[in-house]
């Protein structure tokens, strides 16, 4: 399978969420907890407001910010890009480069599906992303 559609990468996934006031301190604990990268930060209504990175955790960290009191609606990347179940995994990986990140959340009909990663993608579906760049450069 060389371009598997989102909805195929992210079935049965339970993506960690937390809501926007919660701490900098207890997402990067229940990150660790699930071995994930990401969390997505909802509203009460679990609709996406933002999204919470390991780079997100350094930034604040970084500028002195104490993670037990610092919310996520602080630290978090609001609005972050989103892709439809719909769309494939090249799709999501030219979002990712194209955008300088390495997590896109997945949405359908305003509601969270799943969450893809870079390491969700296969060989073949990196190496149709590696000659499509290529050939644009060269184009370019």
């Amino acid at each position: 399978m060389t371009n598997r559609e989102l909805a195929f990468i992210v079935k049965d996934q339970n993506p960690l969420t937390l809501t926007a006031s919660q701490t900098v301190q207890l997402a990067c604990r229940r990150m660790a907890e699930r071995g994930v990268g990401a969390v997505l930060v909802t509203d009460r209504k679990h609709n996406l407001t933002g999204i919470f990175t390991g780079r997100d955790a350094v930034r604040a960290l970084a500028a002195g910010k104490d993670a037990a009191a610092t919310t996520l609606a602080q630290a978090m990347t609001k609005n972050p890009c989103t892709l439809s179940p719909q769309q494939t995994a090249i799709d999501a990986l030219r979002a990712m480069s194209d955008g300088g990140f390495r997590h896109l959340p997945v949405i359908a009909d305003g509601k969270i599906v799943g969450i893809v990663s870079r390491g969700d993608f296969k060989g073949m579906e990196l190496d149709h992303l590696e000659a499509e760049t290529h050939l644009w450069e060269r184009i370019g």
